[in-house]
């Protein structure tokens, strides 16, 4: 058997593997807590439904434009203008298949065999892959809560060479769900445009946030790759939809590619979309907004009261990113014990990249709050057993 040589270079996404073992535990009648998995509990809005019911029923369910409907790509730039107050011409707005079609797209028109992409460690595994896919070399910036586990200007300049093209930020960030404020934007969007680069930003949270209002990279002009999805704030996961605003200048490159790889994004899906932007719709999605923040502000103080080290509070998406600190000292068996002996599964921080993962856990706040509190209370057994698992080893 022959196998291309990319795929020694392309990890398996462990959380899979994590939620197939919660899978085969509960298939033997045991209850698990799940916090491994990013995608919201809640089901799609019913106008979102409905709309997606009204348009199948009427059987013509064909290909759209390769970049998507025109209503869809004009109601994502009123969005941007009510939102955000950001004017966005409907031209430069990409529908895809999903955001990774679209982080998928930017690479294909921007990456050439041995060219560099700038991204954070921590970050999202699947961007690395994706890198290699395109025979790129996904070259990590190692961050920590000093900058809010996002990249800084200075680490950008040190990180930047010949070969490199492009830096792709995430805000807020998977895993850590940190933000960057628009200063803090603009100043990296500087770093890279020095050096002839072009900027990407994954904005798949926004809509997430807690407190404060993310900041959105469009705001600073029109040369900027800008990510989003239906997934998450939308609640659309299993639809497969997201977009991406593109630089002018790419809009026709970014259509061939896309006419060539999937002809055009899921019909069904986008005439469902049209529904997500509609009053009733956001007013539910904000309502869900609140009850993620109250999620999220239970699990904090749970899993800081057990001893995992939080080194930067979350304000966006639905994760916190913790340090194990003095509980454990590797952070994939620790996962494994969890999942197998407290019914609670989580993602050790082996996915997100060789920035001291052995040493970090990401949970996942996409369960109600009670099932969050069970799953505190079963980490507290937990840490309780072995505790007193070490103290008779340390007898022996």
């Amino acid at each position: 058997m022959h196998l291309a040589a990319r795929m020694a270079d392309i990890a398996p996404f462990h959380v899979m593997d994590l939620m197939a073992r919660a899978k085969a535990l509960e298939a033997q009648g045991r209850d698990i807590v799940h916090m491994e998995v990013g995608e919201p509990d809640f089901p799609t809005p019913a106008p979102v439904i409905a709309a997606a019911q009204r348009f199948i029923g009427g059987g013509e369910v064909f290909y759209t434009n390769a970049l998507g409907l025109p209503a869809l790509r004009e109601a994502i730039a009123r969005y941007y203008a009510d939102r955000y107050g950001v004017a966005v011409a409907a031209e430069r707005v990409v529908v895809t298949t999903g955001a990774s079609a679209a982080l998928l797209l930017a690479l294909g028109v921007l990456i050439d065999p041995g060219d560099e992409l700038l991204l954070a460690d921590p970050g999202y595994p699947c961007n690395r892959h994706f890198v290699r896919l395109f025979e790129g070399r996904a070259k990590a910036i190692a961050v920590d809560a000093a900058s809010g586990y996002q990249p800084t200007p200075e680490q950008v300049a040190a990180h930047w060479t010949a070969r490199t093209r492009a830096l792709l930020l995430a805000s807020p960030s998977n895993p850590t769900g940190t933000l960057l404020d628009l200063p803090r934007l603009a100043a990296l969007r500087q770093a890279v445009r020095q050096r002839g680069g072009t900027l990407l930003v994954d904005e798949i949270y926004h809509g997430l946030t807690y407190g404060v209002e993310a900041a959105t990279a469009l705001a600073l002009g029109d040369d900027t790759f800008v990510i989003n999805s239906f997934s998450k704030y939308f609640g659309m996961t299993g639809w497969r939809l997201g977009w991406m605003v593109v630089p002018p200048a790419y809009v026709r490159d970014i259509e061939k590619l896309a006419q060539n790889l999937y002809i055009s994004p899921p019909a069904p899906a986008q005439h469902a979309a049209l529904a997500a932007f509609l009053p009733e719709t956001i007013a539910l999605l904000e309502a869900r907004r609140a009850e993620f923040r109250a999620r999220r502000d239970l699990l904090l103080a749970g899993l800081s009261g057990l001893g995992f080290e939080i080194a930067a509070e979350p304000q966006g998406a639905f994760y916190i990113y913790a340090g194990l600190g003095s509980l454990a000292d590797d952070s994939y068996r620790f996962a494994l014990d969890l999942i197998d002996n407290a019914g609670v599964a989580a993602t050790p921080g082996l996915d997100f990249g060789s920035n001291a993962p052995q040493r970090h856990m990401r949970f996942a706040y996409t369960v109600t709050q009670e099932k969050l509190a069970e799953g505190i209370r079963r980490i507290e057994r937990f840490i309780a057993e072995q505790g007193k698992e070490k103290a008779w080893r340390g007898t022996v």
